[in-house]
């Protein structure tokens, strides 16, 4: 499977090759949130989510079980950006579940800027 045109598809919203990338028993875990989602679930979420998106992979890492991704994700309008990292089973080039977890970007909280701990990693746009 091309992890790097599967990112395209889904940022660009594409359903109609979204699916493609999936076996139709397949299932993806939104554990921030607690929701699972069927395929065609999974591409009314994701299609129907407002605004146009951009990303890149970050990092990938392959097992014998299974393909992970750090990929950030922002809005076009640069109004918001996420990480997600998303670990997926694929068997026969075909995606069967997938488990995702998205987070904020932003600033430290106070608290923590306040003690002057820590540095930046580097630019969140």
């Amino acid at each position: 499977m091309d992890i790097d045109r599967y990112w395209k598809d889904i940022l660009a919203q594409n359903a109609g090759a979204i699916r493609n990338y999936f076996d139709e028993n397949a299932y993806i875990n939104w554990h921030c949130s607690n929701e699972q989602f069927n395929v065609n679930e999974f591409i009314i979420a994701n299609c129907e989510y407002p605004g146009q998106w951009d990303g890149e992979i970050e990092r990938t890492v392959e097992t014998k079980e299974e393909l992970i991704t750090v990929t950030r994700v922002w809005a076009k309008d640069m109004s918001s950006s996420f990480h997600v990292t998303s670990f997926f089973r694929i068997e026969n080039d075909k995606i069967m579940s997938v488990d995702e977890y998205w987070g904020d970007d932003g600033e430290a909280p106070e608290w923590r800027r306040e003690k002057k701990i820590g540095k930046h990693i580097g630019f969140i746009r």
